[in-house]
């Protein structure tokens, strides 16, 4: 007998789907989760020139690499992908008007559900924020699960090596201001050292991903495409890559069976920084309460991704 496992709980995957393959791993981890259902995915933009896709449409080859995605798992059509915005707010109060801001809101004030919705993102944030620029009412209804940030000095040290914003944040920081300085969204953030802590070796894909399918094979291709572009500029990047973008699925998909919440992942509560123009912590004594998570529980996460591939290449 096989256990019915129900959604309950929505969750709009935002990535930028024209760089890193992380996401790949993310979201094809999400697709395969019953407990969640996927409204839709929202193609989001790199910042300009971006190095892993230096064009001024990199939302629209999002789309194209998600919905790529889909058709490798028999799901193309199943799940809409819509385009964001393919540039950054001007200003912290001119949203940027989109299709996928506009299903964003929508999704949000629904009334004929009333499972919790998660936005979870895993690059800039220009299309939520235009949403809530464009009704504030949303910020009652979602709760955003952010990659991105820097670290928090009193929880964990720079990355070694590294000055200036954090890569995500730094696709579009007047959008994380939006969301931090002005909104009222409720936000768990997964900061750039615990993100850092997701790392996969390249033994274990290819012992234990690449097996399990067309499915597994191209999702490892897309690493080791990363490793042949990064060693043709002289980078050696050695034997494990960062899966980044996991933890959206850990703390969506992967909540404790009675009083739902991501029990197995660690994280502190604190008030809400304020985010000055380099994308730098301001404190705010007064902001109101985030999570910011210390740890998350790769066991989990990798176990259940590499479980839930195994059982769609099966079938």
């Amino acid at each position: 007998m096989s256990i019915n496992v129900t959604p309950r709980a929505r969750v709009i995957i935002d990535n930028d789907f024209a760089g890193d393959p992380d996401d790949l791993f993310q979201t094809a981890h999400h697709l395969l989760c019953p407990a969640v259902e996927i409204p839709f995915i929202v193609g989001s933009h790199l910042r300009a020139g971006d190095p892993w896709h230096p064009s001024p449409t990199t939302a629209t080859s999002a789309v194209e690499v998600a919905n790529e995605l889909l058709g490798m798992m028999g799901m193309a059509g199943k799940v809409p992908v819509l385009t964001g915005s393919e540039v950054k707010l001007d200003d912290v109060h001119t949203p940027q008007v989109t299709k996928a801001a506009e299903a964003i809101v929508a999704e949000a004030m629904r009334d004929d559900v009333k499972t919790p919705l998660y936005y979870a993102a895993g690059g800039g944030l220009t299309d939520l924020a235009s949403a809530w620029l464009m009704e504030p009412r949303i910020a009652e209804r979602l709760t955003l699960v952010w990659i991105g940030g820097l670290e928090y000095l009193d929880l964990a040290p720079p990355v070694p090596g590294v000055t200036g914003t954090e890569y995500n944040l730094n696709i579009d920081i007047t959008s994380g201001q939006v969301l931090f300085n002005d909104s009222a969204i409720p936000i768990w953030q997964v900061p750039r050292n615990v993100y850092r802590q997701m790392l996969f070796s390249h033994a274990e894909m290819e012992a234990t991903i690449r097996p399990l399918g067309p499915l597994g094979a191209y999702l490892v291709d897309s690493i080791e495409r990363v490793m042949e572009m990064i060693g043709k500029v002289g980078m050696n990047i050695g034997d494990t890559y960062a899966l980044g973008d996991s933890p959206l699925v850990t703390l969506t998909a992967l909540q404790s069976s009675f009083q739902p919440d991501p029990s197995s992942s660690q994280y502190v509560t604190r008030p809400a920084p304020r985010l000055d123009e380099a994308g730098l912590y301001v404190d705010h004594p007064a902001g109101r309460p985030i999570r910011v998570y210390t740890q998350i529980d790769t066991r989990l996460t990798f176990g259940d991704m590499q479980a839930r591939l195994a059982l769609f290449a099966r079938k």
